[in-house]
């Protein structure tokens, strides 16, 4: 893949989500990379949730050949912003508006999962009248958040109707899973070939959105010590539910590890992202750095990707 001297990469950042602080981070850096390159125009551009003919003015007053966005959250990450960009016609980084919505929508996710014979805990929607149709201990979390948005963990079902009521204040679709206790693991790909698995040690033993991206106190291990055969089986099984939802240049997948009655190894997926963090916390850049790609060729890679579909 090349993306040839000249052309001009548009990082657009921002969005109205949740999530929109963490974009501008995660966009910065995806500009800073590209910047390193001489025979690249890099423009940034941070948007809100532009219509159609106020995100073509953008894009066309830039003259853009390839669009990297750097948004996470429903609308950014979502499907809205991909169906614009896909109207447009100016090719760019990530996944199509429909399997953008899929991935964001995590009951229809662990469905599609199950249907490709992977372990996921089980799950179901919170009910209109806060009714959840699981024993606890379960998490309780938006369906449609990422960056661990709005995620609690009830391990009594009296706390129950007061998370749901904290959580609808802000959430309109809810979803409880069962929680598992176990090891916090994570696979990115990058094209068609999984990263080496990161291990996430959250000092507090919960990985939220500040452990995530406001404090220095979580521990990240590359390629782990894992039992025999459990790396080989995230790999191929991220690389499965990747093609499975329609995943283009980049995802990343996430599990739990515990053990079955028996003590064998038992992964379970629970949710995949695509368009994963780029910030100086992020995992897919911590992997790909591992296994020898610095953050400016990924960058470059990924947005030569998407110049290569037209």
């Amino acid at each position: 893949m090349s993306i040839t001297a000249g052309r001009t990469i548009t990082v657009l950042m921002g969005g109205p989500d949740a999530e929109r602080e963490v974009s501008l981070l995660s966009g910065d850096r995806v500009a800073t990379a590209l910047e390193t390159f001489d025979d690249l125009q890099v423009v940034r551009r941070t948007i809100d949730a532009p219509d159609l003919d106020a995100l073509r003015d953008v894009l066309t007053a830039d003259v853009t050949d390839v669009v990297f966005p750097v948004l996470h959250g429903p609308w950014g990450e979502g499907g809205p912003l991909q169906e614009l960009l896909a109207r447009i016609g100016i090719p760019f980084v990530g996944c199509d508006a429909d399997a953008a919505a899929l991935a964001m929508d995590k009951i229809r996710t662990k469905e599609k999962v199950r249907g490709l014979g992977i372990p996921t805990p089980r799950s179901s929607h919170v009910g209109a009248d806060g009714t959840i149709d699981l024993k606890t201990p379960f998490v309780v979390k938006p369906i449609d958040e990422g960056s661990s948005v709005g995620v609690r963990v009830v391990t009594d079902e009296n706390q129950a109707s007061t998370v749901v009521s904290e959580l609808r204040a802000n959430h309109r679709r809810l979803m409880a899973e069962s929680f598992v206790e176990g090891r916090e693991l994570t696979v990115g790909i990058v094209g068609e070939d999984a990263l080496p698995v990161i291990e996430i040690l959250p000092s507090n033993g919960l990985y939220d959105y500040d452990a995530k991206y406001l404090r220095n106190d979580t521990r990240y291990e590359v390629s782990p010590p894992l039992p025999v055969g459990v790396e080989a089986m995230l790999a191929k099984w991220s690389q499965r539910i990747h093609r499975g939802i329609g995943g283009r240049d980049l995802s990343r997948i996430d599990w739990l590890l515990d053990t079955d009655p028996d003590g064998t190894p038992r992964p379970w997926f629970l949710e995949v992202n695509t368009m994963p963090g780029m910030t100086d916390h992020s995992l897919v850049p911590m992997a790909a750095s591992a296994s020898g790609t610095s953050m400016p060729v990924l960058c470059r890679n990924l947005a030569a990707a998407a110049f290569s579909r037209g």
